[in-house]
């Protein structure tokens, strides 16, 4: 869709057409090396058989070996030849496989930074959801040294607390998450969970304490019932069908062709945008973890939608820690604190009103959404 939406059809063909040329050229170069080297084998080889001969017969007329021992030398000959012809097929195929072989190689070897500890400490039962802390956590990717994701990044969240996160695009929201999860480990400080550091924990036992809902939601190519089952695999049908109707999936899953049992295609292209985010909002309530993440979880959700499964998120924020990233500040005026951050780091923390009345980046922000979407509208 977006080549033919840009009217690239033709640039893209002519690209196609040269990476072909290109892998066709290279195959008809192997093709005439390999046979430069066959026809020089059976040349060599033929060669010396005749040569041999030449020379045996010669020793045979001269009388100094018999005809036997020259019959005996050529087999001989022949079998060695023979030989020496199939290894050197064998030759060409180890060379072409010596090159994947060695990226194979690289990648058994290599090794995840993000590992077990030799010795995990188990985290603590949870009530009403799981506290976490940052404290002084420094973080860059590395796939950027020298750029700092999260500088002196400090903060403390309560058990049953819903925090939101905002900012710009940047200011390293996002980057929470990747260490909450222990995707990444942090360079500098230390990222707890119900106080016990994230790098002590095992990561089964983590990650099952976390349950998150992405912007760009995945959906599996499998039926509706299993997508959502994903959250939990034990979980029943009719689990799966009371997590679908909190988050306003039952509607439309059940006005689908088969039902639960509808395959949803590779990414579930057979759904749109907001379907999407209600499957994954549905798998995370499934889950039911203590701590809940939500990048923009209601990004991809029409005006009427979003109300319904923000009434059902706020539900579900009752009983556990809730942190929410949110570009659309309307999702976030019930938190109980919002978190302004802007290059990696915080630069204010309060209520919507406390923020708005104190100025800064989060009351331009504010003034931004509120004063422009009411004129669009």
């Amino acid at each position: 869709p977006v080549v033919q939406s840009y009217g690239q059809e033709a640039r893209e063909t002519e690209r196609f057409d040269r990476s072909t040329e290109d892998a066709f050229e290279t195959a008809r170069k192997r093709s005439r090396v390999r046979a430069l080297l066959v026809a020089f084998m059976i040349t060599a080889t033929f060669g010396t058989l005749l040569w041999g001969l030449y020379q045996g017969t010669q020793a045979v007329l001269a009388g100094t070996t018999s005809a036997g021992h020259l019959g005996q030398t050529v087999v001989f000959v022949i079998i060695f030849v023979g030989a020496v012809a199939v290894l050197s097929e064998v030759y060409g195929d180890l060379l072409r496989a010596a090159g994947a072989t060695e990226r194979l190689m690289e990648l058994l070897a290599a090794r995840s930074p993000v590992a077990d500890p030799a010795q995990p400490v188990p985290l603590p039962a949870t009530r009403g959801g799981s506290a976490v802390s940052f404290e002084h956590v420094g973080f860059h990717y590395p796939s950027r040294p020298k750029q700092h994701a999260l500088a002196d990044f400090t903060l403390q969240i309560r058990p049953g607390e819903t925090v939101a996160l905002v900012g710009p695009s940047g200011a390293g929201k996002s980057t929470v998450f990747q260490l909450l999860l222990r995707f990444y480990d942090a360079q500098t400080g230390t990222v707890r969970i119900d106080g016990v550091p994230v790098r002590d924990a095992a990561l089964a036992a983590l990650r099952d304490r976390v349950g998150i809902v992405p912007q760009d939601s995945t959906v599996f190519s499998t039926s509706a019932l299993e997508n959502i089952r994903y959250g939990r695999p034990t979980a029943s049908d009719e689990q799966v069908v009371a997590a679908a109707r909190a988050a306003y999936a039952h509607e439309f899953i059940s006005a689908l062709p088969e039902g639960y049992a509808t395959y949803l295609g590779e990414r579930g292209v057979r759904l749109s945008g907001g379907q999407r985010q209600r499957i994954s909002i549905a798998r995370a309530m499934l889950k039911n973890p203590p701590l809940l993440l939500l990048d923009e979880a209601t990004s991809a959700l029409d005006a009427e939608s979003e109300r319904v499964v923000q009434a059902a998120l706020e539900a579900a924020f009752a009983h556990r820690t809730t942190i929410v990233i949110a570009h659309r500040l309307a999702t976030v005026l019930k938190a109980d604190r919002i978190v302004v951050m802007d290059g990696g780091r915080i630069v204010d923390i309060g209520s919507h009103d406390e923020l708005v009345a104190r100025g800064g980046l989060y009351a331009r922000l504010a003034a931004m959404q509120f004063d422009l979407e009411p004129a669009a509208a």
